[in-house]
């Protein structure tokens, strides 16, 4: 591993237990549901992005139920599917068997994978390894794993798109973040990718691009249905849910978010452009 990583958590059970509540949260709702109802075509996005072909060893970081290894291992590559909830992996493998692909399952947390030094082609993550609390370590394990000369790709929410307001809709009413965890969507700031990967790669490319989500016909509906899937959401209602006044303010400020994005001028229908960051580089 990286020596970076060492430094991740100084107290290595701080460390399990906050690892342990990551798994929880993704672990609750469905977040294959979200995965295919919202954002299906991001995973295509990076694998047409990072030019994933036949031959190549693949990885696909906090993969989730493959929104993005199936894609890879459809183009011919040998595709690992790492994340730190397993409780993803069983839809993810249906998809697979069902679109008559073979991916890898492997529990893998993002900051400290159990990969060997310069071990793949291609290392990607499409909106995952973002949510990993520590961005530096996260960063020096997608660049230590990847062989020199090999891609690394990423989809990341920007803070000023959808998804990072959505954040920061919940934010006031959010547990607490732990220490020296910083903001997913910060992934999303270019500058910040440059910082976290520094003279370590080149060909350093970003593009912010959307995918429109329009699954729901109502804000009030498309609110409902974060509250039920997207783990995030969960936990943020769970940790007011002794509060009744913080949850109806906490219903009042997210119902208000979505039907001021709500970019549909039709009755019965919502139409969200999330803004995501698309990064390709090349590792020395």
């Amino acid at each position: 591993m990286t020596t970076a990583n060492a430094g991740v958590a100084s107290d290595p059970d701080a460390d399990r237990q906050l690892k342990a509540k990551h798994r929880a949260l993704w672990a609750s709702g469905d977040y294959p549901a979200v995965a295919v109802d919202l954002i299906h075509s991001l995973g295509p996005r990076l694998v047409e992005a990072c030019r994933v072909g036949p031959g190549q060893r693949v990885l696909d970081v906090a993969a989730g139920s493959g929104n993005a290894a199936i894609p890879a291992a459809e183009a011919g590559a040998t595709v690992i599917a790492g994340d730190l909830t397993p409780e993803l992996f069983e839809a993810g493998r249906e998809t697979a068997r069902r679109r008559g692909v073979e991916v890898q399952w492997m529990e893998a947390d993002a900051e400290a994978m159990p990969f060997a030094d310069n071990d793949f082609d291609v290392v990607m993550s499409c909106v995952g390894a973002m949510f990993a609390p520590h961005h530096q370590a996260t960063a020096d394990e997608l660049v230590r794993v990847t062989r020199p000369g090999g891609t690394i790709g990423l989809i990341n929410w920007t803070p000023e798109g959808f998804i990072g307001n959505l954040f920061a809709t919940m934010k006031p009413y959010a547990p607490p973040p732990p220490p020296g965890a910083s903001p997913a969507p910060l992934w999303g700031n270019a500058e910040h990718v440059r910082e976290l990967f520094a003279d370590r790669v080149t060909d350093l490319q970003m593009q912010r691009q959307t995918v429109v989500m329009d699954h729901c016909a109502t804000p009030l509906e498309f609110r409902e249905y974060w509250k039920a899937n997207y783990g995030p959401t969960i936990a943020t209602y769970r940790f007011n849910a002794d509060d009744a006044e913080r949850v109806a303010a906490l219903d009042r400020d997210f119902l208000a978010f979505l039907e001021q994005w709500n970019q549909s001028g039709e009755t019965g229908r919502t139409a969200y452009e999330a803004e995501y960051l698309l990064v390709t580089a090349t590792k020395r």
